[in-house]
């Protein structure tokens, strides 16, 4: 019996459909999710938010949009599942740096800790710097910093009261400090021309040699009478 052109049509079609299908790796909804995950985390980093489609998420993915739906419910529980993974990582990341008492090497911890998050984790960094579309359990990258700030705070302190400095200004240095250090982060993301171990010397430098010539009651010049 001769094979009509609408039976070669019906044929590709049966081919392509099992193509797909193999195509779609099996996994369990656990791995699904993180793969989600993954995927999403790599399109945010490199186009933002509002670029990004829940289409182009399955596409990568290689699964349905529903299949998308199904895991996270929208663009913006998905989004809001990366930023709080990111969040975690590095806060955790930084909290367990944190073991010094001496304040230079704590200095050094703090600001080698999100280094090395920025060298290993670019694409998560490239993330809390946007703006989030979506209120996450763990809030901000701003509320992240002040986190960390509260935790170098008690030991600054202790070295301003050895000192003979007022204790109560340690949270505004410490917020200095880390506000100095994400700054200098976000420079360090796309100017890889310095080493790491570098640019984080030079920046303890400068926070610790300034601390160590401070005025105890420092005034601007401009408004010197």
């Amino acid at each position: 019996m001769a094979v009509t052109h609408h039976d070669h049509d019906d044929v590709d079609l049966a081919l392509r459909s099992r193509s797909a299908d193999h195509d779609r790796v099996r996994m369990t909804g656990h791995e699904r999710r993180a793969q989600l995950v993954e995927v999403g985390r790599a399109l945010f980093a490199e186009k933002g938010f509002e670029a990004v489609t829940v289409e182009e998420i399955a596409h990568t993915a290689k699964v349905s949009k529903p299949v998308v739906y199904e895991h996270f419910g929208s663009k913006d529980g998905l989004y809001a599942v990366v930023v709080d993974r990111e969040m975690n990582y590095l806060l955790e990341s930084i909290t367990r740096a944190l073991t010094a008492e001496h304040p230079r090497m704590l200095l050094e911890q703090a600001a080698s800790a999100l280094f090395d998050y920025i060298e290993t984790n670019t694409d998560g960094f490239r993330i809390l710097l946007r703006d989030s579309p979506v209120a996450t359990a763990t809030g901000n990258f701003a509320s992240l910093l002040s986190d960390v700030a509260q935790q170098v705070e008690a030991r600054i302190a202790n070295e301003f009261a050895g000192r003979g400095f007022p204790k109560e200004l340690a949270p505004i240095y410490a917020h200095m400090f880390v506000g100095m250090v994400a700054l200098t982060g976000q420079w360090w993301l796309d100017e890889r021309d310095t080493e790491k171990d570098e640019v984080v010397a030079h920046l303890v430098n400068l926070v610790w040699n300034g601390v160590a010539g401070l005025d105890r009651k420092p005034r601007l010049i401009s408004r010197r009478s």
